[in-house]
């Protein structure tokens, strides 16, 4: 709840960074270019901090400081941390000298418009720096997660958004391409990510240094055989949304920005809830796994996915019916205009239904990797890039921008059907019937809800600029009647977790 907190905190500061690109430069050439540009820094960030790094980092270390003590925690800290920063310094310079190579390759359909893949390059050379500070940060936040911190790690992508805003309004102008100001707000806010971290490593003794031993460190070595799959297993997972991304730059322009703005809003609770407690049930199943309690992480890992299935299924209802909504309030006007509008609405429909089973893969996932299994998700992330492609072109043949998001929905469905599956073969059966029958209780709830957050927004026309008060009493309404109605049915349907919620806040009532 602390990470989701400091995360929500993010994502609003996220979704005011989206609303002024979307007014300022719209959804064209020159979003699409940066867009495009910024995947591939994102894409290594989630191969190297995110995703294999954290996941093999986080077991290991948590191992070492639970058992062995700070002395040897602290030592293989420090030699992590100075293999990474001479790793990194390779991977930046390396992906600077062959910028035009990778962005010809992921966007090769930009070279149809003359000087989108130009200005695609110059963003991406300028942004690729970010990656070293990101990853410098994930290790960090593996320490500080492990020794029971959370909030500021997961409050550092608001220093990011910050820095973007700030760069937006007032930089914009220094530059012949305005659009160039988001790239340097990019590289300001992975600096500043990472050295607001500072302060809470001095307050839990943390002294980070160069130790140039790491190569006769068989921990170190353990922590790099775990990474190798690890990247495999998210670089085919992020592969997915790239080729998303390449096959929409041969769709009309405004193809790649309509599938970023639709998939930002579609990250907003995925980031909220489903990030911050995969990122918090690694230490805790690490910690379980480090014991030798089979029965612990079972019972962790269902109550994780049952706590996904409520919070998901009503944010899925939500975001399909509050889509043309939400971007007509904040995104529309300025350079986001009524195509912009429709298309982008249309694609994070088409995105919404995933949400449920990214989060179910997301857990799995950091289940394996608690477990010291990096080659699983690699297999299973490999099968999935096959069935994105496959379900990618087929669908963007009949629906275009809109058939790649449906893609990647039927390829997150694919993905965390095959996961929890193997994932019960090898921890035992979790996914009982007491799993499922809050799920079975829940979908009436999520219906009696859409009925009336859909009647209360039909009564208001929404493409029209202005943001009115009734506009924006109409979506808080659906909002907040739409959440009651929903926990109203969830309690007279009896769903166990639901009803303890409101049975603790009824015991603190009383215990005040």
């Amino acid at each position: 709840m602390i990470m989701a907190g400091a995360t929500l905190l993010s994502r609003i500061a996220g979704l005011a960074r989206d609303v002024l690109v979307a007014r300022m430069f719209g959804a064209g050439m020159v979003t699409d270019a940066f867009f495009m540009a910024f995947t591939i820094p994102n894409l290594l960030r989630r191969f190297f901090a995110e995703g294999s790094l954290t996941a093999a980092f986080v077991p290991v270390f948590s191992d070492v400081y639970h058992n062995s003590g700070e002395y040897q925690a602290q030592r293989l800290a420090n030699r992590c941390l100075t293999a990474l920063v001479l790793v990194m310094v390779v991977i930046v310079a390396a992906g600077i000298c062959f910028s035009p190579i990778i962005t010809r390759m992921i966007g090769f359909g930009f070279g149809a418009v003359p000087g989108k893949l130009e200005l695609t390059d110059c963003l991406n050379r300028l942004m690729f720096p970010y990656i070293g500070f990101v990853s410098v940060l994930a290790l960090i936040t593996g320490v500080l997660n492990v020794r029971g911190h959370f909030f500021l790690p997961s409050l550092s992508p608001l220093f990011l958004n910050l820095c973007m805003i700030f760069s937006a309004l007032f930089l914009r102008g220094f530059f012949a391409e305005p659009v160039y100001a988001l790239a340097i707000g990019v590289l300001l806010g992975g600096a500043a990510q990472l050295f607001a971290q500072i302060p809470v490593l001095f307050r839990f003794r943390v002294r980070l240094r160069p130790d140039f031993h790491f190569l006769q460190d068989s921990t170190v070595k353990k922590i790099a055989a775990l990474m190798i799959p690890g990247i495999a297993g998210v670089a085919i997972y992020q592969i997915n949304i790239i080729t998303s991304r390449l096959l929409a730059s041969f769709l009309p322009e405004g193809s790649v920005s309509y599938l970023y703005y639709g998939q930002r809003l579609f990250e907003f609770p995925q980031g909220i809830f489903i990030v911050s407690l995969a990122q918090a049930v690694l230490p805790m199943m690490s910690k379980q796994v480090a014991q030798d309690s089979m029965e612990g992480v079972r019972d962790s890992l269902a109550f994780s996915l049952s706590l996904i299935t409520l919070f998901t299924l009503p944010a899925i209802t939500g975001l399909v019916l509050c889509a043309k909504p939400i971007y007509a309030l904040l995104f529309y006007g300025g350079a986001f205009d009524d195509v912009a509008l429709e298309k982008t609405a249309i694609a994070l429909a088409c995105y919404a239904p995933g949400l449920l089973f990214v989060g179910f893969s997301r857990i799995a996932a950091q289940t394996f990797y608690a477990l010291k299994d990096t080659k699983t998700p690699v297999v299973v992330s490999f099968a999935t890039l096959l069935v994105n492609l496959l379900a990618g072109l087929v669908l963007m043949n009949y629906f275009g921008y809109a058939g790649l998001a449906a893609g990647l929905t039927v390829s997150s469905i694919f993905n965390a059907v095959l996961l929890v599956t193997l994932l019960q073969k090898k921890t035992g059966a979790f996914m009982k019937t007491t799993f499922w029958v809050p799920i079975v209780k829940v979908l009436p709830a999520c219906l009696c809800m859409g009925l009336v957050v859909h009647w209360i927004l039909s009564c208001i026309e929404w493409q029209v600029a202005d943001g009115s008060l009734a506009q924006w009493l109409s979506l808080g309404c659906a909002v907040m009647l739409g959440a009651g109605v929903y926990l109203l049915c969830c309690q007279l349907f009896k769903v166990a977790e639901i009803a303890k919620g409101f049975a603790l806040i009824k015991g603190r009532g009383r215990a005040k």
